[in-house]
């Protein structure tokens, strides 16, 4: 997925712009300059071209913020790793030389550079857009971030200026699993144990992978791409740099992946971290396998295999329909299985089913169990199809849509799985009206 990349001086309305083009207020604005000391990373999408937008703290030179090297550091790897950059100035206090700074940085770079004029509110404020020509980037962008004014025309620009969302020897169209997890709970000891060498480097010390690495698979009949990524710590203790932009890489890596293998640490349980890596999964709708690694460091009993993973399916409540692995990388135990349910949760995405199969099993269910009446009303559905997209979708058409909550989409959900397999996979339900 391409990434673009806000920079600017501080104060010039970053921030504010960031949030309304994913749309949420993750990052915080204020007044005050260098409120952004930190980097933050969202999606967004334009024209149904879905993107990642980074957020950078202000560019100084000379403050006397203790905070400016690391911002500055951080503004230079944002340059580096996005595919468009846009750059901020601000209309009312025109070019400074801070601008003027960053300006000349980025007319050496490579990517492609997009000159926003922000806090344009009124049309006679359009008139004092063109003094920005003089920072030879080319036309400027005018937009009000907080009122969303001139944001359309940017967006088309944005789009324009974009690479085409291309993968690795895209005409082999393999499948694409990546490895996904914390850090240090035996990532790249399982690739390299599928691959039967030492391609990725281990050792006992977090972080050691840096990047995402990318490898064909093609061995017992199998044949995909495996990626290791970096592992993915709590936003509060990623400090350094060059880890924040692993993580990013990991982030992206999971988004350009078919299915996702999250692997946990036995010995230390499901933790907080595992569920938020399990949720990016499945907000970005892949495929997922749990393999819960170094089982051999467990002391067991009779059922500790079968109540730890009741305690997982109940930490992924309601999606538990996933398949969960015990492994032992060191001793390769069960480690083919890894591959081979992979595989199969691929098979599972990818699956279709007839429309007459679909309307012939669900519509008695629904007659003998329709959506509860509400306020007098009665819900009818008429007809179900599955639609044509990457992961299960499936819409449901009635004549009050709007009425069906969230428990009876969850039992239709529950009944499509009990009559196909789609383990491992999100399932998406729309009600439409008929």
């Amino acid at each position: 997925m391409s990434l673009v990349a806000i920079v600017g001086r501080p104060n010039v309305g970053k921030s504010t712009f960031f949030n309304r083009l994913i749309g949420t207020r993750q990052a915080i604005v204020d007044h005050t300059a260098g409120t952004t000391r930190d980097r933050h990373y969202g999606k967004t999408d334009w024209n149904g071209r879905e993107f990642s937008v980074i957020d950078t703290g202000g560019y100084s030179v000379n403050s006397d913020d203790v905070f400016e090297d690391e911002i500055r550091k951080q503004v230079m790897l944002a340059i580096e790793e996005a595919d468009v950059i846009l750059f901020l100035v601000e209309v009312s206090i025109g070019i400074t030389d801070l601008d003027m700074a960053m300006a000349e940085i980025l007319r050496r770079t490579s990517k492609k550079v997009i000159l926003v004029v922000n806090k344009v509110d009124n049309n006679d404020q359009l008139y004092g857009t063109h003094e920005f020509y003089g920072l030879g980037l080319g036309e400027p962008y005018s937009i009000s971030a907080m009122s969303g004014s001139g944001t359309g025309d940017l967006m088309d620009a944005i789009l324009e200026a974009l690479p085409d969302d291309t993968r690795e020897d895209e005409a082999l169209d393999l499948p694409r699993i990546t490895i996904v997890g914390r850090p240090n709970v035996g990532k790249s000891s399982i690739a390299n144990a599928f691959l039967n060498e030492e391609r990725n480097i281990v050792t006992p010390v977090a972080g050691t992978t840096r990047d995402s690495l990318l490898t064909r698979y093609n061995k017992y009949g199998l044949d995909f791409y495996l990626v290791d990524t970096a592992g993915l710590r709590k936003k509060g203790k990623v400090t350094e740099d060059l880890e924040f932009y692993s993580v990013m890489r990991s982030i992206r890596a999971i988004e350009s992946s078919d299915v996702c293998v999250l692997m946990l640490d036995a010995s230390q349980g499901v933790e907080s971290q595992d569920m938020n890596i399990f949720s990016l999964i499945i907000k970005n709708k892949k495929g997922c396998v749990i393999v819960v690694n170094k089982w051999d460091l467990v002391e067991k009993s009779t059922n500790t295999m079968k109540e730890f993973t009741e305690h997982i399916r109940r930490k992924l409540s309601p999606f538990s329909d996933v398949p969960v692995i015990f492994t032992s990388v060191t001793h390769k135990q069960r480690i083919m299985d890894v591959l081979q349910t992979a595989i199969r949760v691929y098979e599972n995405r990818k699956r279709q089913v007839k429309t007459s199969e679909l309307n012939d099993y669900l519509l008695p269910i629904i007659e003998n169990t329709p959506p509860p009446a509400i306020k007098g009303k009665y819900i009818k559905i008429k007809y179900i199809t599955q639609l044509s997209s990457p992961t299960p979708v499936f819409a449901f058409f009635c004549n009050l849509p709007q009425y069906i909550r969230d428990n009876y989409r969850r039992f239709l959900e529950n009944k499509i799985r009990e009559r196909w397999d789609f383990e491992g996979v999100p399932i998406l339900i729309y009600f439409r009206q008929k």
